[in-house]
C-alpha cells in the first residue's frame, strides 16, 4: 500500500497433525534471529511454540533433527502414554529440502514415510486445507489487533502501529490462529491420501475449509480505511509461498544490524504477589455482572469453572509466593525471638 514500507522480516512455520485429529503439537518455528529483542528475557520454553532459528529462517536438516528428537518424539510418547495407546507411529513427510532424504532404522517404533516428488499440492495433508485456513485465521487476528490498537487511541495510526509490530504480537496471533483450526479440518485432509482415516463427515463440510472469512478479513479493512477486496486477500495469503530472494535476505540481515545497534536493556519479567492479587479481583468483577443477569444457573457454573480452570496456574504461583513470605515471616520471628 502506498506509504507502508514492506517489512523483510520473515519466519518459517512447520504444522502438523495426527490424523484421528486428536493431537495437535506445538508448532515449529524458525526466525532468522536467536534473541530478538522483542523476546527479550523471556523464556523460549514457555512460548506457544517451538522457538529455533538460523539467518535464513530456514527449516535446515540440523533444525529438523533437533525438532524430532528433541521436541516431536517425547512429546508423542507423553501424548501415547497419557491415551493409553501403543507408542508406534507413521511419520508422513514430503520431499521438503530441510527434511533428510533417508531416516531408517533410527527408532524402533517410529516408521517415516516420504512422499513422492512435486505430490505437496495433491497429497499432503496439511496442504489440503489447513495451511489455507491457518492463513486466513493468522490474517484476521492481525487486522483485529490493529483495529483494537487504533479504536482505543485516538493517538495511534495504523502506520505507527505497524511499526510496533514484533516477533512477540506474531507468536501471539500464530498460537491463537492455530487453536481456531477445527478437528474436522484436520482429519478431511486425509481424504487423499489415506481415505480409511477419515471419519464419517456427513453433512459437514467435507473439508472443514471456513469460506466466509474473507468477509470478515474486508469488514475488518473496510474499518481500516484499507479498501482491500478479496481477491488482494487471496493474493496477499499465494504469496507467502514465494522463495526469499537474495536481496530480501540483505535487507533483512541490515534490519537485524540496526535492531541491535538499536537495543536497549529490558528488565527481568517476575510475579508479584500483590499485582496477582489484583488480577483476580479484576477478573472476578468483571464476571459479576454476567452472574447478576444469568437465570441459567448451570450455565453460569460451568463458565465461572471454566475460568477458574484457566488462571488456575496463576493462583498456584500466587499461592507458592504466598507460602514463601509466610516462611520468611517466620523464620525472621524465630530469628528475633
Amino acid at each position: 500500500m502506498p506509504r507502508y514500507k514492506t517489512t523483510k522480516d520473515r519466519l518459517t512455520l512447520m504444522l502438523g497433525a495426527n490424523a484421528e485429529r486428536s493431537y495437535k503439537p506445538k508448532l515449529l518455528l524458525v526466525y532468522q534471529a536467536a534473541n530478538p529483542r522483542a523476546l527479550k528475557n523471556l523464556t523460549k520454553s514457555s512460548l506457544p511454540v517451538i522457538w529455533m532459528s538460523n539467518t535464513k529462517a530456514w527449516v535446515t536438516l540440523a533444525v529438523f533433527e533437533g525438532w524430532l528428537f528433541h521436541h516431536f518424539i517425547p512429546e508423542v510418547k507423553l501424548y501415547c502414554r497419557d491415551n493409553r495407546i501403543p507408542f508406534k507411529i507413521l511419520l508422513v513427510l514430503d520431499n521438503a529440502p530441510g527434511h533428510p532424504p533417508l531416516f531408517d532404522d533410527f527408532h524402533p517404533d517410529i516408521k517415516v514415510v516420504y512422499l513422492p516428488p512435486n505430490t505437496t499440492s495433491l497429497l499432503q495433508p496439511m496442504d489440503q486445507g489447513v495451511i489455507t485456513n491457518f492463513k486466513k485465521y493468522y490474517t484476521r487476528q492481525t487486522y483485529r489487533m490493529a483495529l483494537k490498537a487504533v479504536d482505543s487511541d485516538p493517538d495511534v495510526t495504523l502506520q505507527n502501529y505497524w511499526k510496533s509490530h514484533n516477533i512477540f504480537n506474531c507468536v501471539k496471533n500464530i498460537d491463537a490462529s492455530w487453536r481456531e483450526v477445527i478437528e474436522v479440518n484436520l482429519n478431511a485432509v486425509w481424504r487423499l491420501l489415506c481415505p480409511q482415516f477419515v471419519n464419517d463427515l456427513r453433512g459437514v463440510d467435507q473439508e472443514g475449509i471456513d469460506k466466509k472469512i474473507f468477509s470478515t478479513l474486508v469488514g475488518l479493512s473496510d474499518k481500516l480505511k484499507l479498501d482491500l477486496r478479496k481477491e488482494n486477500f487471496e493474493e496477499l495469503l499465494g504469496s507467502h509461498g514465494e522463495e526469499v530472494s537474495n536481496q530480501d535476505l540483505m535487507d533483512l540481515e541490515a534490519e537485524q544490524r540496526v535492531e541491535e545497534e538499536e537495543e536497549t536493556p529490558v528488565p527481568m519479567k517476575k510475579f508479584e504477589t500483590k499485582l496477582l492479587a489484583e488480577g483476580f479481583l479484576l477478573i472476578e468483577k468483571a464476571f459479576a455482572p454476567s452472574e447478576l443477569q444469568d437465570p441459567n444457573i448451570e450455565h453460569c457454573t460451568k463458565v465461572a469453572n471454566q475460568l477458574n480452570d484457566a488462571i488456575q496456574c496463576y493462583r498456584i504461583i500466587y499461592n507458592e509466593k504466598k507460602e514463601n513470605c509466610a516462611i520468611v515471616v517466620r523464620s525472621f520471628l524465630s530469628a528475633s525471638l
